[in-house]
């Protein structure tokens, strides 16, 4: 991977201002594009596209390849001719223009895109040709037996929970048009993504794109392949889950849920699979961060059934052998949480770059690994991520030693990069260590739009092991975006050379 010096902001795709209750490929997008180009930003990171389950996060998706059709725009649509104005501009999308109502979507994105599937011309040489490629066939049927059963999960699909491939293409040929509905989808997405995609290029801005390491329960995957895939106990049921330990942040560590990887049985076929979806995805994105990187070397695995991560054991991986001929890839290894030698042997097997969290340094020690100083070279350096508090909340949140703490450590952290100290202010504090990211040898910083802003717990991401509406939700106003902004990061880019 090249590691020329980048900088880049954190932008989820839901979390873009505009019409129709959430972020789409549309026009916002590009105004986003065109504002990074502005701001002297070389990368847009986004959020998983998958296509959300329950509690509505991209990393528990029901397809580990299939595209959110949530963010399918509609005026693309309207200059297709699949739609009128009048089919979408008038639907309930929820009353606040900041946050996602993702129960208002369910009710009414698919009607709308049910229109434009209606009036589309499935004659359509292009269309045919995707349909024969039959890569987002998988999704479409279990997309369609979800409709017929009232969106429940596949365990209660009556005959249809033991996945059969003759009463399955009986499914199909009775119901064609629902099948291919969810297709068309994934074909729309893609025509939308893909020119977004150019113009990013075209105005000098990558997308990286975001990998979950495991899929949801509720998922093609292990209703159709769970047997090839995953360890399961004789009723097809998952022994173990997937999670992470009791740790400083958590009591009782995080229970996940997803079911964990046969590795064993995956490496018969050289891991096939994974080495299918990770071609997927770079086909995507110039540069793909895969999340939960540790959990390649060894993963925790908690017993089914189980109320809290309290209970599990460490079972082993594959480690780099997976990755043995994708050392070249532009790929980033999200390297955090429990680290041991095993994780260290892996990063360095594979070569790909790690990341170091800012708001993980301030603990009065001169050897934390999370302080910009210390940071090398194959480095991507983050103020915070989705998961994390914006900056501005975590410093609300310290109590008066930890602030005293964050305050040594930024003036020693200045004194050693160079940067002169302000912090009278949490916004002052903040602004300080985007500074310090940019002046890091890490080649390349990202800042979470919400530092980017300054902004308060309001605009928080994610709350980890929890199911909110507050969850996944948050989104920008089109006044966030200012040419005020775009100058001041621009500044920060060309000081530091990125």
């Amino acid at each position: 991977m090249k590691t020329e010096r980048k900088a880049g902001i954190l932008m989820p795709i839901s979390a873009l201002p505009g019409e129709c209750g959430i972020g789409t490929l549309g026009k916002e997008a590009r105004h986003f594009v065109r504002w990074l180009k502005d701001a002297g930003m070389k990368i847009w990171q986004t959020l998983p596209l998958l296509p959300t389950n329950y509690g509505d996060s991209p990393y528990q998706a029901c397809d580990s390849k299939a595209l959110n059709p949530y963010f399918i725009d509609f005026a693309d649509l309207k200059r297709r001719g699949l739609l009128q104005e009048s089919d979408y501009a008038h639907m309930d999308w929820g009353y606040d223009p900041q946050r996602v109502d993702y129960g208002k979507l369910f009710e009414n994105k698919a009607k709308v895109l049910r229109r434009a599937f209606f009036n589309f011309n499935r004659e359509r040489a292009d269309w045919k040709r995707f349909l024969k490629e039959g890569k987002y066939f998988d999704f479409g049927v279990f997309m369609a037996l979800k409709c017929r059963f009232d969106h429940k999960a596949w365990t209660e699909w009556e005959d249809y929970r033991i996945y059969n491939i003759e009463k399955v293409a009986l499914f199909v040929q009775e119901n064609t048009d629902e099948v291919e509905f969810w297709q068309f989808t994934q074909y729309i997405f893609i025509k939308q993504w893909d020119a977004l995609k150019k113009f990013a290029h075209e105005n000098g801005v990558e997308i990286m794109g975001d990998m979950p390491i495991y899929v949801a329960f509720d998922s093609v995957e292990m209703w159709k392949y769970g047997k090839e895939l995953f360890l399961l106990d004789e009723n097809g049921e998952p022994k173990l889950v997937a999670g992470v330990p009791p740790d400083a942040f958590s009591d009782d560590g995080q229970l996940w849920g997803n079911p964990v990887y046969n590795w064993k049985l995956m490496k018969k076929d050289g891991y096939r699979w994974w080495q299918r979806r990770i071609d997927d995805a770079l086909s995507f994105f110039d540069v793909l961060r895969i999340d939960h990187f540790r959990g390649f070397d060894r993963f925790y695995a908690i017993p089914s059934g189980s109320e809290t991560a309290k209970i599990g054991e460490w079972m082993q991986g594959p480690s780099a052998s997976l990755f043995k001929d994708r050392k070249d890839c532009n790929i980033v290894a999200e390297d955090l949480g429990v680290i041991d030698d095993g994780v260290r042997r892996l990063m360095k097997n594979t070569g790909y770059p790690g990341m170091k969290v800012l708001q993980f340094c301030f603990d009065g020690k001169e050897d934390n690994e999370y302080k910009p100083s210390n940071y090398k070279k194959n480095y991507v350096a983050y103020t915070g991520t989705h998961d994390n508090p914006p900056m501005i909340s975590y410093l609300e949140e310290c109590d008066e030693d930890a602030l005293e703490t964050v305050e040594k450590d930024l003036k020693k952290e200045c004194q050693l990069l160079g940067i002169e100290y302000k912090g009278d202010t949490n916004a002052e504090k903040c602004r300080t260590m985007i500074k310090l990211l940019f002046a890091s040898k890490a080649f390349m910083a990202i800042v979470p739009m919400q530092d980017v802003l300054c902004l308060g717990v309001e605009s928080r991401m994610n709350f980890p092991s929890t199911v909110s509406r507050d969850n996944w939700s948050y989104r920008f106003k089109k006044s966030d975006f200012s040419s005020q902004t775009a100058a001041w990061l621009c500044e920060q880019s060309k000081k530091n050379k990125r």
